[in-house]
């Protein structure tokens, strides 16, 4: 044990190495929460349009549109979406900005269907009795139909913000130092192969864990609520 603790301080503390994990981790996080934002607001946009173009002939194009959208970026695997802006879209800009544009577009395409789920989850009803009451069908959407879906959408986007956090470890491909890039280069720089890389996955996991255990927490509380 003591032997292996040495090690560890040999790798990041004695050499500096902890502040590139830092930095790594910091980049992880801002990829991260960035890309969601963009995953939620391009997700929100194509679901209300799906959701409209049903009754709404003039939208029907643009339903379709995301369809495609939808379709295209499911079907290319992140890692070569990520090169292709890297490389082709967006050259001329930082690997950080690429990597939250590209995992948020990604990350779109998925949250779409999750909510327009969350938005047909909630009654027909509520869209009737809010355009009884004098709204048009975009008001009653955004006052009455989408304020109660978002308790169907925030157990997804919790969801969502898990499997981001661990895409986002190809962003080094793209010249970016995440968490697990950090980890590679000290693994290369020290010639210590399993420690950078164990402590690397260590963050990963307790990551991970407490965000499930908040999202459960979280959806507990978002059950009792209904029950009231």
């Amino acid at each position: 044990m003591q032997a292996w603790l040495d090690k560890l301080y040999e790798t990041f503390i004695q050499t500096g190495y902890y502040n590139m994990m830092l930095d790594g981790l910091k980049n992880t996080v801002i990829i991260t929460l960035g890309a969601l934002a963009i995953g939620v607001a391009i997700g929100t946009l194509i679901a209300v349009t799906k959701y409209f173009a049903e009754d709404v002939k003039p939208l029907k194009p643009l339903a379709k549109l995301c369809d495609l959208y939808v379709t295209v970026i499911r079907g290319i695997p992140v890692v070569v979406l990520l090169l292709i802006f890297y490389f082709v879209i967006l050259a001329s800009a930082q690997g950080i900005v690429v990597g939250i544009i590209t995992f948020g577009i990604n990350s779109g395409a998925y949250m779409a269907e999750l909510i327009r789920s969350g938005i047909n989850a909630v009654d027909g009803g509520q869209m009737e009795a809010g355009r009884s009451l004098g709204m048009s069908k975009l008001q009653a959407m955004k006052s009455v139909v989408f304020p109660q879906a978002v308790r169907y959408i925030l157990p997804a986007i919790g969801n969502e913000l898990i499997a981001l956090l661990k895409e986002t470890s190809v962003a080094g491909y793209v010249a970016v130092i995440d968490l697990t890039r950090a980890g590679n280069l000290v693994r290369n720089n020290t010639h210590d192969a399993i420690n950078p890389l164990f402590i690397t996955a260590m963050v990963y996991l307790i990551i991970v864990v407490a965000l499930t255990r908040l999202l459960k927490l979280f959806e507990r509380r978002l059950s009792k609520s209904d029950k009231r």
